[in-house]
């Protein structure tokens, strides 16, 4: 496979719901691309459907909710969101934007910049908010993954066993 092949497919990995980033990274390091500017692809991608989940996901979900063939899935993520919003906002309270920013920040399935904006939606945070919170939360799983990718955890895993 093509190089610049390889960079457009981080990017796009990087957009897929569920994948994400946290996929996008060890994805590049499987085809030999460089750590820092996979990281850099991975996070542009990652936030480019963000400001369009958060302006549009909600209402495109409930509109769809009812429908035949699509009301299922539709109703399954908006589930998702307000069980994800619920849970942040109840171990939050008021400190709803760290809470947020650690949702999507610590890699674990389910937990990334798509869930973690569709909750910010249905919990009615403001947009300027939630985009930052999101972001930070994506340059931090960013970090985690990239470390991950390197083997900074099997090393340490080595040095203190």
């Amino acid at each position: 496979m093509s190089t610049k092949f390889a960079w457009i497919l981080v990017f796009l990995v990087s957009m897929v719901p569920l994948i994400e980033l946290r996929g996008a990274i060890p994805f590049s390091q499987m085809y030999g691309l460089p750590i820092l500017p996979s990281y850099i692809v991975a996070v542009i991608g990652n936030m480019v459907p963000v400001p369009f989940i958060y302006l549009f996901a909600r209402k495109v979900l409930e509109w769809g909710a009812d429908k035949p063939i699509i009301g299922k899935f539709f109703s399954w993520c908006l589930e998702k969101g307000q069980k994800g919003g619920q849970k942040l906002q109840a171990k939050a309270g008021k400190g709803l934007f760290v809470a947020l920013l650690l949702f999507v920040g610590i890699p674990l399935p389910g937990t990334g910049a798509w869930t973690g904006t569709l909750a910010a939606s249905i919990l009615d945070m403001d947009f300027k908010s939630s985009i930052t919170a999101v972001m930070l939360g994506v340059l931090l799983a960013g970090i985690i993954m990239g470390a991950a990718s390197m083997g900074v955890f099997g090393a340490l895993g080595a040095v203190f066993s």
